[in-house]
């Protein structure tokens, strides 16, 4: 993908807009309480993209760094320093070509009836602060969870 490619989302209702700009830095799948429970699936799959490859219009609140739309409560980007994470079911056009979950997070909480994404790296829990360890339960290897 190049810089040009722009995605764009809304919340359900339409009162927040947002769109990205250009390649995202990762692509993940999570399976922790905190993603079923917000997304009220049995996983979430989001994207990373850095802070200023990200625009948006319209008021938002948020609640433990999670963000959603007041009115229709749909979750939307959480915004932080650095990076920006979107829900990929929060994108306007389906599928969405070119972000294929790079990575597992939770993945003992993974439902028996889902299988590993195939070449999909694997996390126990979080990621590790050092993104290149090949697994995540290496001695030494500190939990990362700055965006999933």
């Amino acid at each position: 993908m190049s810089n040009d490619i722009m995605r764009s989302g809304s919340c359900l209702c339409g009162g927040v807009q947002f769109r990205v700009t250009g390649e995202p830095l990762r692509v993940g799948l999570c399976h922790c309480k905190d993603c079923r429970k917000t997304s009220g699936s049995a996983y979430q799959t989001f994207a990373i993209w850095p802070r200023q490859a990200f625009e948006s219009t319209g008021i938002t609140s948020s609640y433990g760094g999670r963000s959603f739309c007041p009115t229709c409560g749909s979750r939307l980007p959480s915004v932080g320093e650095d990076e920006v994470e979107v829900m990929i079911g929060s994108l306007d056009v389906a599928p969405t070509v070119g972000l294929e979950p790079g990575y597992e997070l939770w993945i003992g909480r993974r439902e028996q009836w889902l299988h590993p994404l195939p070449e999909a790296r694997q996390f126990e829990r979080d990621r590790t602060a050092d993104d290149s360890a090949a697994d995540a339960g290496e001695p030494g290897r500190e939990p990362y969870r700055k965006w999933a």
